[in-house]
């Protein structure tokens, strides 16, 4: 009953699907837009959440102290405007933060597996998985632009892979909502 009752919208399923393979096409065709409105879609989210934690910070309210959220609200406003107005600096110092998490990281693993190695057997998987952390954190920093691309395109990927699974999923929801009701 209930299955018949979803596969009646099956059709908002499969609009989903092409949706999102059509959001991982442009990915793909235009990777630097497809950055930028990212980007820009963050720069207003940080925006709004300046705005209404400012709101809330002078709003009133229980006798507490509020500057912890007047200070947040001012550094999401300000990171908000940055991003807004500077977004390819913004798209790069993301990435650099990505890449120096992923070289601590990687150091870290590998630490942990030598220590681990008393323990354990084949600790030679944590460490490969460090040495890859370590590889790809240190090949981001290298090339940042590349790096925001190459993110884009496993973003577009993963939009029309989603998609199509999206897509599988109404036509057999199709199929169910043709079956008559009992």
């Amino acid at each position: 009953m209930a299955s018949h009752a979803f596969g009646k919208s099956w059709w908002l399923v499969l609009l989903r699907g092409i949706f999102a393979i059509l959001f991982g096409i442009l990915a793909f065709v235009w990777p630097g837009l497809t950055l930028i409105a990212l980007v820009t879609l963050y720069g207003l989210y940080a925006i709004a959440d300046g705005a209404v934690a400012l709101y809330a910070a002078l709003a009133g309210g229980a006798p507490v102290s509020r500057w912890w959220l007047l200070f947040a609200g001012l550094l999401s406003l300000a990171i908000g405007i940055v991003t807004l107005v500077w977004p390819g600096i913004t798209a790069i110092a993301l990435l650099v933060c990505i890449a120096v998490w992923a070289v601590v990281r990687g150091v870290f693993e590998i630490v942990g597996a030598l220590q681990l190695r008393k323990v354990i057997d084949n600790e030679w998987w944590l460490v490969g998985s460090g040495v890859l952390s370590v590889l790809f954190g240190v090949v981001m920093l290298m090339a940042p632009g590349a790096g925001a691309i190459a993110l884009v395109w496993v973003i577009g990927a993963y939009s029309i892979a989603f998609g199509c699974l999206l897509v599988g999923l109404a036509l057999r929801l199709r199929s169910v909502a043709a079956i008559p009701f009992r």
